[in-house]
């Protein structure tokens, strides 16, 4: 921990010393690594919390569950979490979930398409069939 604390104030320090163009930058790199860094560090006992917060209004599931980072398609970056749900062997295999925005009807609807995915890598991806989104978790920036 004082390990990312360090490093967060080296890079607040690079933010304020450098020029506001380049701070614009930093400052959603810095947010991106921080999600992607509380969704990682986060990421089990935020699973526990969901699996306790749907078992105690008795909507729980008997499927494996795990919190992957979404990744926004287009921008290649986190935008919080997601709880995914299914057998065992194709949860293991998800790494995130993407999301997809669209508009429909002109901007009367808001559609926003969560897929789990079996990486990381918006670039080289597939879809995880039998694999659902059961939570969504935002992080707070």
């Amino acid at each position: 921990m004082q390990k990312f604390i360090t490093g967060f104030l080296f890079a607040c320090i690079l933010f304020v010393s450098t020029p506001i163009t380049q701070a614009i930058d930093l400052g959603g790199i810095l947010k991106v690594g921080g999600i992607g860094f509380l969704v990682d560090k986060f990421a089990q006992p935020l699973n526990n919390f969901i699996n306790t917060l749907t078992a105690k209004h008795a909507v729980s599931s008997d499927y494996a569950t795990k919190v992957v980072p979404i990744i926004v398609v287009g921008t290649g970056t986190y935008a919080g979490a997601a709880q995914v749900t299914g057998p065992l062997e194709l949860v293991e295999q998800t790494k995130a979930v993407l999301q997809i925005e669209g508009n429909f009807s002109g901007d009367t609807f808001r559609v926003k398409a969560l897929i789990p995915i079996n990486s990381k890598n918006v670039t080289n991806f597939s879809r995880v069939q039998g694999v659902g989104v059961s939570a969504q978790i935002d992080v707070k920036i």
